[in-house]
């Protein structure tokens, strides 16, 4: 965390370390950062490198425009890739580094295009009945894995578009269920299912037929991203819940067990045998991944069933042999993505590491774990020879691409797509900082001087609690919850990764379940006591907490247990009464973890029928009477993981109560504000809220 490091970033080069104030904009200028700039970003995804290591591809959304940019490593050189009105993603290269591939909407439908880097025309090499929602390609170019919405029970797409077809036709409008869950996220549940399928392509380079690998499964397999195929396209392995049989499919609500399965392939088969390789863990797998020369499979497994913030751990399947083992299992930090090394002797893993989303290096043979770099949240993790690209973003820069070496030197800045719409943009200094926490512990956060900071003067407090509960806001540059929006409006901002978070080992984050309301307030009560003592120009007299999701929850649970501490609450998407969010909630293996079995007790051992405490001694509804402080509550109407019910019962309350509270809804949002323009009203709303209870 000491170590020195560069960065290159809007032209300028800083030297500094993680335990200084950070900032890029050395120059005076006379700009916020406002949520309209934070729209108007530059978007970045779907980076990839050549086979050769010498191109980039990668796609940019820039307002209602999303196309593809081509970048020489070397020289830098920048060129626009494709130009079409339709979004292209899913970049796939080809193994001979010619052409690339892609997805796109510009013939009426999803489907595959294929692009030579020599500037030659896009060739369409798919055209299915249903649009294809995400594609793999086998190193050699043979079979491709396709992810389609179809009919389950249906063994060809057209099956699937002639059931749509009687839908349409249909003069009555229901939804009718046999289990559960009904409801994900955002949206009711469906007769139609993501299913993967494979395709080899012809001798003119063409896929026409595509196979359905699960096609009698009744659920949606786990998504492109938990795919891999062999590079000889010999065999496939994906992440999924098993639902082959209705037995298999009626706990998918209440239990977390994906599962592995890998499926042998040939041209020409009608019959797939699919294979449950990790059927005897009951708890979560996922990520598989091929080595390049076919040898391994890798892929990231918990141990505890039910319990989706346990720690993921790297396991390695030998070809050969067979045999499966956990490797590195010590290592106390949980893994969220995988690549080979090049050498296939090691691999690159990301996993969140105190306040920051680090990239490791970790060699089977020796159970060897090695830090290469951990400044800010990297991911999209390949490489190529001794060079590791990934994209980086932190507090104070949206995302760009970099390479550094596998030894951790030689940090390049490949890409600053952001660098005209910032230029002018003074961004807030941060400090990550540390304190004593619940028993003692150590406990980290980060704060934010705002934009405008003078020194001698004292600033309000917008003091921000991150959801989940096991996460974290982190050195991230986040495009819902952007820390320097309300340093640009002249606040000093306070997170805390309270107990509970993520990136501090396991036995931290495990610490949460069975006491949402206990460590993590003390932690929050002494982190800001701590903050406002160690930097004074922060006014602990002057302060709001605001948080969404668990953070919500938070300020319905401050307003009852520490109802003196701030000016004002901003709640957005709290969970208010803990026994009714569990009887709405979709995904249920999350209560039953981390409130201790369903609402109404458990249903085996010898705490058969008892129900858990925490559904009464943590329901921040069961407190209300101590609530006294005004309260901005937010929500919007799809959202099925906290349902709105929760933010109406907040509301409901502080009105009759008669505690100044206003309720903001957002009829066409889910848990998060997606639309930018929606967007600009939650920090509107925000903003109005927080200037009428603190004094600037």
């Amino acid at each position: 965390m000491k170590k020195l490091f560069t960065l290159a970033a809007m032209s300028l080069t800083v030297s500094v370390s993680l335990s200084m104030s950070v900032s890029v904009n050395a120059h005076t200028s006379n700009e916020i950062f406002t949520v309209e700039k934070l729209n108007q970003l530059h978007q970045l995804h779907d980076v990839s490198v050549s086979p050769k290591g010498d191109t980039l591809i990668y796609g940019l959304k820039k307002g209602q425009d999303n196309n593809l940019y081509q970048q020489d490593i070397k020289t830098g050189k920048v060129s626009q890739f494709t130009d079409n009105e339709k979004s292209e993603s899913n970049v796939v290269w080809a193994d001979d580094a010619q052409s690339v591939y892609f997805l796109s909407a510009r013939s009426g439908s999803s489907q595959i295009w294929q692009k030579s880097v020599n500037g030659n025309k896009a060739k369409q090499i798919s055209d299915f009945e249903l649009g294809v929602n995400g594609f793999k390609l086998s190193k050699n170019g043979q079979v491709f894995a396709l992810s389609f919405t179809v009919k389950p029970g249906c063994h060809s797409l057209a099956c699937t578009v002639d059931a749509k077809k009687v839908d349409k036709e249909k003069k009555y409008n229901i939804r009718a269920y046999d289990e559960l869950m009904v409801r994900h996220w955002d949206t009711w549940t469906t007769e139609y299912k993501e299913h993967l399928f494979v395709g080899h392509v012809d001798k003119d380079g063409q896929l026409k037929n595509a196979q359905d690998i699960m096609p009698n499964w009744s659920s949606d397999f786990a998504g492109i991203s938990q795919v891999t195929l062999h590079p000889k396209g010999t065999s496939i392995a994906f992440a999924a819940k098993d639902s082959s049989s209705k037995a298999a499919a009626r706990d998918h609500a209440w239990t977390t067990n994906f599962d592995i399965f890998e499926v042998a392939l040939s041209a020409g088969q009608s019959a797939f045998n699919l294979k449950n390789i990790t059927e005897d863990n009951k708890a979560w797998d996922a990520s598989p991944v091929y080595s390049s020369n076919g040898r391994f499979l890798a892929y990231k497994a918990m141990k505890t069933p039910g319990y989706e913030a346990d720690k993921f751990t790297l396991q390695l399947r030998d070809s050969r042999t067979g045999k499966t083992r956990a490797v590195a299992q010590d290592w106390d930090r949980s893994i969220s993505s995988l690549a080979f090394a090049p050498d296939n002797k090691s691999l690159y893993v990301v996993a969140q590491d105190v306040g920051q989303k680090s990239i490791f290096s970790i060699t089977p043979e020796f159970d060897e774990v090695r830090r290469i770099y951990n400044v800010g949240s990297n991911g999209d993790v390949t490489s190529h020879g001794s060079k590791i690209y990934f994209t980086r973003h932190t507090l104070n820069s949206p995302k760009d691409v970099f390479s550094i070496d596998d030894h951790g030197d030689q940090l390049k800045q490949l890409t600053s797509i952001n660098k005209d719409k910032l230029a002018k943009v003074k961004f807030a200094d941060y400090k990550q900082f540390n304190f004593k926490g619940w028993n003692d512990e150590t406990v980290h956060g980060y704060w934010l001087k705002p934009a405008n900071y003078e020194k001698g003067k004292q600033y309000p407090i917008a003091f921000l609690v991150h959801g989940g509960p096991q996460g974290s806001f982190g050195n991230m540059f986040h495009y819902r919850w952007n820390a320097q929006l309300w340093a640009a409006q002249g606040y000093g901002v306070v997170m805390v990764d309270f107990h509970g978070s993520t990136g501090y080992g396991q036995e931290f984050t495990h610490s949460i379940s069975r006491d949402w309301g206990g460590k993590p307030l003390e932690d929050l009560q002494k982190g800001l006591d701590f903050i406002v003592k160690d930097q004074p120009w922060l006014d602990g007299d002057n302060a709001c907490a605001l948080g969404a999701s668990y953070g919500g929850y938070m300020m319905n649970w401050i307003a009852g247990n520490w109802p003196t501490g701030f000016k004002c609450l901003i709640n957005h998407a709290g969970l208010y009464d803990m026994p009714s969010f569990y009887q709405t909630t979709e995904e249920l293996w999350f209560p039953e973890y981390d409130m201790g079995g369903p609402s109404w007790g458990k249903e085996t051992g010898s705490d058969k029928g008892k129900v858990s405490p925490d559904y009464s001694k943590f329901n921040p509804a069961a407190y209300v009477n101590n609530w006294q402080t005004p309260m901005l509550v937010i929500q919007g109407e799809l959202d099925y993981r906290v349902p709105y019910a929760q933010s109406l019962g907040a509301f409901t309350t502080l009105q009759r109560k008669g505690i100044d509270s206003r309720l903001v809804m957002f009829p066409d949002e889910d848990h998060h504000i997606r639309k930018p323009d929606n967007l600009v009203v939650w920090y509107d709303e925000v903003f109005k809220w927080l200037e009428k209870y603190t004094k600037q």
